[in-house]
Formats: C-alpha cells, structure tokens, sequence
C-alpha cells in the first residue's frame, strides 16, 4: 500500500496546515505528516520495520543520561521547510513543558531515525534529511532497507543549511559507529533485511 497525499490551497500558512493536522480524523493506525507543506498518510509499516526501530531503541537507552528520552511516533516540527515530520525515533530531553501537546520543535532533537518504507522511501532519503538538516538536528540516521545496493544504514551528521555530511555506511551486517554523545556501535546484522 502507498502513502496517500492531502492536497491544501497554496496560500495555506504554517498554522493553517498545523490546525488541520491536529484536527482532521485520520485513519486509525496510519503516520500522518506535513512534508514540504503536504499531508501525507502513510499505512502502519511492516514487522521487520518495526523489530529494527526496537532493536536501535532499546540501544539507545543503554546510553543515554536520564534527562533524555527515545520516542516513537513523535512529531517534530520544522515550519520553515514547512514539515510536521514523525521520525520512527527521536532522542531529545525528557519535555516538562511544551507550547504543544501534539509535537515539539525539531532543534531540541539529538538524534533521528529513519527506517525506510518501500512505499516513501524517498521522503527518508531526500525530503526528510534535508528538513532535519535545515532544523540543525545533528545526527539522522537512515536505515534504508530498499536501498538500490542492498540495506544499507548511513548516518548523516554536521548540518550545513539544508545538507548533511554523511559520517559513516554500513551494509546490514556490518557494524555502524554513532559517535558522541551516544558512543555506540549498532550490529546491523541484527536486522531483518525483508
């Protein structure tokens, strides 16, 4: 199943797009996100999408201090590329307060990753990481299991404008390095390749 676009009017505004995504009824267990100013609606993903994003949560929180947090499903907001992008994962401080209880801003953002779906795997590979980058997140990671030279995970890091600079690749079952503040080595062999 493919990821399903709302159209809005050109002369919508950030909050206009904003109001909408709270509001509107979406379907049940669907992502819904604003990229580049477009609601998509994307199908929950499949099992092995989900065993890689517990596989890399449950590493993150061997490393991480208490004042932060691995999120699953939590939108991030990046208005001037017009994006309420919902990662698979975020680390991020543990929110006490927020203007929204539907979503933070993407700069409080350490980390995000990204496992790819066969049907929007271009918004992983393009959309997003330039939306990640233009906020300042520091570190994406893209574990892209439809990658043309087979699954792959790259992390990209050192954000300039709206680019990354990628800091390190791995075919699945070779091993990838995240660096400070996670000092982590993620086994990619544990991931389900189909």
């Amino acid at each position: 199943m493919s990821a399903l676009t709302v159209s809005q009017q050109p002369d919508q505004n950030w909050d206009d797009l904003v109001r909408f995504w709270e509001e509107m009824e979406w379907p049940e267990g669907s992502k819904v996100e604003i990229i580049e100013g477009i609601i998509t609606v994307s199908p929950a993903p499949a099992v092995p999408h989900h065993v890689i994003a517990a596989r890399i949560h449950r590493c993150l929180y061997s490393v991480i201090p208490e004042a932060q947090g691995v999120f699953q499903t939590l939108a991030i907001a990046v208005p001037s590329r017009l994006g309420m992008l919902i990662p698979d994962l975020v680390v991020t401080q543990l929110p006490d307060h927020t203007e929204s209880d539907t979503h933070i801003p993407a700069a409080l953002a350490q980390l995000v990753v990204e496992v790819t779906c066969r049907s929007n795997a271009r918004h992983d590979r393009v959309s997003k990481p330039a939306a990640y980058a233009t906020a300042g997140i520091p570190l994406y990671l893209l574990v892209d299991r439809w990658a043309p030279g087979g699954p792959t995970a790259t992390l990209y890091g050192e954000p300039k404008g709206d680019v990354y600079r990628v800091l390190g690749a791995a075919k699945f079952g070779d091993p990838l390095r995240l660096p400070a503040p996670f000092d982590l080595t993620l086994d990619t062999g544990e991931f389900p390749e189909t």
